[in-house]
């Protein structure tokens, strides 16, 4: 699954300056565009550490001023590669309107608004997204198969898991509106609402102890609470784990790494090739094809 599609070149430029910095720009497999990327990879994590020290009140006080100057530079560097990119596309406002498109200007416009909202320029951290690109150097296309069986077990386990985000959020309710309704305002469950929050840090088992119940009854709810909490805590990774053993198991299949016999008994396919029994049902299975 691809987030975008490479942008189309425009015709006028196939031989001229717009080509070369395209090639160099939006591909990977040349060494000035490895070392673009490279280089663009660099000024990002710098740019988004300057942006992290600059936040702390000491590192401030002290260097404030070379700092606000070096991501000041950093803004003109990736406002000029944005510019860059808008201008070797065919249609420049396709690319702005995409994913990465719109990363790219979310990088650079806090700085220019920080001019009129002081304090904006804190929105800079998203330049941290863009370090997917780093992605493309690696050239880890070899798991984009994997990370689609991993997507494909999610969607196809998504209605289980509704069903089960659905009861927890019934569970919620029914115990943050009854531990409303035991402990109250004067022990700290002040709404229904607040109560909800305390029934979903009790049943992921965080327990912050911000609010705690006080009175008997409450502590015994909370306890029945904490236990239903460790029952289900592992259903929804059960449900996953189920449909993504299936899935690899298909594409297993697909790349010819399991065979499609069918055992005789259960009619259950999927075997490894060299099994001789239903990994099912144990029924001795038909001899391989050859």
């Amino acid at each position: 699954m691809r987030l975008l599609s490479a942008p189309q070149l425009n015709p006028a430029s196939e031989d001229g300056w717009r080509r070369r910095w395209f090639d160099i720009i939006f591909r990977h497999d040349t060494p000035p565009a490895r070392n673009f990327d490279l280089l663009l990879v660099l000024a990002i994590v710098t740019s988004v550490t300057v942006i992290v020290a600059d936040s702390v009140a000491d590192i401030h006080a002290r260097y404030g001023g070379w700092l606000y100057a070096l991501e000041w530079g950093f803004t003109i560097l990736f406002s000029a590669e944005y510019a860059l990119r808008l201008a070797t596309v065919k249609r420049p406002l396709r690319y702005a309107l995409s994913i990465w498109g719109v990363i790219d200007l979310l990088s650079i416009l806090p700085t220019y608004l920080s001019l009129l909202l002081p304090g904006s320029q804190s929105l800079l951290v998203v330049r941290v997204l863009r370090i997917l690109r780093l992605f493309r150097i690696l050239k880890l296309t070899q798991y984009v198969e994997e990370s689609g069986v991993l997507l494909g077990a999610l969607w196809r386990s998504r209605r289980k898991i509704l069903v089960f985000v659905s009861t927890v959020l019934t569970l919620v309710v029914i115990f943050g509106a009854l531990m409303y309704l035991i402990e109250g305002p004067q022990h700290g469950f002040t709404s229904i609402p607040t109560s909800m929050y305390w029934a979903i840090v009790t049943m992921a088992t965080v327990g912050f102890g911000d609010i705690a119940p006080q009175t008997t009854f409450g502590r015994l709810v909370t306890s029945v609470l904490i236990l239903i909490g460790y029952s289900i805590i592992a259903v929804p990774t059960g449900i996953y784990t189920a449909e993504l053993v299936s899935s690899l198991r298909e594409a297993e299949a697909d790349r010819g790494h399991l065979d499609r016999r069918g055992c005789p008994d259960c009619g259950l396919e999927g075997h490894e090739p060299e099994a001789l029994h239903c990994r099912h049902c144990g029924h001795p299975l038909p001899a391989p094809t050859p």
